[in-house]
């Protein structure tokens, strides 16, 4: 099966054929071009949507990817910016190994082309020549011919006629033979351009077009070799990237597989646990039966009647609000936002107390009156130095040892502070041990460097370690305050919350003396207080050169108490004192001894002589 033979009158069709080839595989490329575009362009929508989503740098989204289901989450962005990173090579293998290698063989296929059929043309334009010198030389044999037999026939016709003389006669016969001569050698040569003719045909039909069309055959076929291996090429190129894909797919699986729901849950522990005891039951207040008031007017607490002290609204957790109950007031006056002041020694009771007209003894009021006193009353402001701080820390960063924080979070916050300090401290020991080793090399090679020019920054290190150290035994010691008030943790507790550290709790600092009860436990009145946004310069003027509280009324110990709680003071038994503060609901009394000593005492170690004006007040 050749062209040159079966296709040897077809030239045309052939040069159309071979065009067609090449438009083609000019098409083919510009497929794979697009393709090449829509793989970066893929690839490149796959980045920006991984980076669109991935965690901004110090903030508090980037806390949460501490959960195992947004680790797993950052995990696919990963492995989706690698998939895309497949789609890149894929692009670039396709342009490197099938769009320019094919635009270099269509250059050459061109060139091919043109040379093949341009041979052709010019056999085409050889044998058209020998055919036109056949023609030339058979029309010249039979024109010599028709002269030679018009000759002939002249010279008969004068030869007949009598008429004629003899010179006219010899004359056509003379002209007769000539033309038969010029007639003999046109045929002989007819026949030779015929023969060399019928050669040229010969050799152009059966040996010059059957080549070129075979050469053109195997360009075309070469051809559709090439368009062929392109098209596995491109497969090919698909499938070496598959088993990448294929990790990167099985690495987002193994993500999710990682996904620990028990160990998030014990994550948001670690985030939320504010370290607090759950509030104890709330006693039943009787109040179809008379009820004493105490010394204080708007007083929640036992009347001093009995000889021993009975808590009114529930047990040893009293004192501390649910942490979830947001600005409840109803239920600040219901229960005490301060722990249950010890009741008075059983040596000694209240009732012996004479009632004189200083503390004179009423029912307490109704539920109802509470709550109508805290729907009209307007909120006081008790102490503006702690109101002042609360603002500071609202406005501000906090404490430096997070004494705004519920105690677990603060603990939290300790560990992670101790544990920063003690990376610096490392930082600093790897410099100064690098900075000796360079002081150590000067010395042994003066030419190397002046090793006095290390003095400076090693005394600096000295000096910055010291620093940082005694930054990390302030930081322990808070610690260990806190892991002293906190209730008793396993190891393996202490471990998980080691390995959970970075917490995020909006929590603003409480009024010192009136958010927080005297032995440190945390209330939710300070919610209201952390509402009042004004900017810290405005206020630190204001009150910088505060008043402190006015007496109100004076006391006298009835028994000695020892004030051991922070926000206590101790009073001996009959100590006479100035009240600052009556009492709140909560058993506690706040006193002065002088300007620099006061504190709080429960009410009923003390008898309370208010004055007149701060009572219709």
């Amino acid at each position: 099966m050749s062209w040159g033979t079966e296709l040897w009158d077809q030239f045309d069709n052939l040069e159309k054929h071979t065009q067609w080839g090449i438009d083609v595989l000019e098409k083919y490329i510009k497929f794979v071009k697009e393709r090449t575009e829509i793989e970066i362009s893929y690839a490149k929508q796959l980045r920006n949507l991984s980076k669109k989503y991935q965690p901004k740098k110090n903030s508090k989204e980037e806390e949460e990817y501490k959960y195992t289901s947004c680790k797993a989450f950052l995990a696919t962005l990963n492995e989706m910016n690698d998939y895309a990173g497949q789609h890149e090579v894929i692009s670039e293998n396709m342009t490197c190994q099938i769009t320019a290698e094919l635009a270099r063989y269509v250059q050459e296929l061109k060139q091919e082309r043109k040379s093949h059929f341009h041979e052709g043309r010019k056999a085409q334009q050889h044998i058209e020549t020998c055919w036109k010198q056949l023609e030339a030389s058979k029309r010249r044999f039979e024109r010599d011919c028709k002269e030679a037999d018009r000759a002939q026939q002249y010279f008969e016709k004068m030869d007949a006629d009598i008429n004629v003389t003899k010179a006219d006669v010899e004359k056509a016969r003379s002209q007769a033979q000539l033309r038969h001569q010029m007639a003999e050698e046109s045929k002989g040569e007819y026949s030779s351009i015929l023969q060399k003719f019928n050669h040229e045909q010969h050799e152009h039909y059966y040996t010059h077009i059957p080549n070129i069309f075979q050469k053109i055959q195997d360009m075309e076929e070469r051809r559709i070799v090439r368009i062929g291996e392109s098209m596995k090429t491109f497969a090919e190129v698909d499938r070496q990237v598959i088993p990448i894909i294929g990790k990167c797919l099985d690495g987002i699986t193994k993500a999710a597989e990682s996904i620990d729901q028990q160990n998030d849950s014990q994550l948001v522990i670690e985030a939320f646990k504010s370290g607090f005891e759950p509030p104890g039951d709330i006693d039943f207040e009787d109040f179809t039966q008379p009820m004493k008031r105490t010394v204080s007017e708007s007083s929640l607490s036992n009347s001093r009647g009995d000889g021993k002290s009975e808590p009114k609204f529930g047990g040893k957790s009293k004192g501390k609000l649910w942490p979830f109950i947001k600005k409840n007031k109803l239920m600040s006056l219901l229960t005490s936002p301060h722990q249950p002041p010890p009741p008075p020694p059983a040596s000694a009771s209240p009732s012996a107390v004479p009632n004189g007209p200083q503390s004179p003894k009423q029912q307490k009021e109704p539920l109802s009156h509470r709550f109508n006193e805290f729907m009209t009353s307007k909120p006081k402001i008790h102490c503006f130095r702690s109101l002042k701080r609360g603002l500071s820390l609202k406005l501000g960063g906090g404490p430096e040892d997070f004494s705004n924080l519920p105690p677990e979070q603060r603990r939290k916050k300790l560990q992670q502070k101790v544990d920063e300090l003690n990376r610096d401290i490392q930082k600093e020991m790897d410099q100064r041990d690098a900075l000796t080793k360079m002081k150590d090399v000067y010395i042994k090679n003066p030419q190397m460097g002046d090793p006095a020019s290390v003095d400076h920054r090693l005394a600096e290190l000295g000096q910055n370690m010291e620093k940082l150290r005694l930054e990390v035994q302030k930081f322990e010691g808070w610690l260990a305050e806190v892991e002293g008030r906190l209730p008793m943790r396993t190891e393996q507790t202490r471990r998980q919350s080691g390995l959970y550290e970075t917490q995020n709790t909006s929590a603003v600092n409480n009024c010192a003396q009136d958010r927080e009860s005297p032995d440190g436990s945390y209330t939710e009145e300070q919610s209201q207080e952390s509402e009042m946004k004004v900017p810290a310069t405005d206020f630190d003027d204001e009150f910088d050169d505060e008043e402190p509280l006015p007496t109100i009324g004076t006391c006298k110990a009835l028994y000695t108490f020892e004030g051991q709680n922070e926000g206590t003071i101790s009073v001996a038994e009959g100590e006479m004192l100035y009240v600052i503060e009556e009492d709140k609901g909560d058993g506690w009394t706040r006193i002065r001894r002088n300007e620099d000593e006061e504190g709080y005492v429960p009410t009923s170690y003390v008898e309370v002589y208010l004055d007149k004006n701060a009572k219709d007040s």
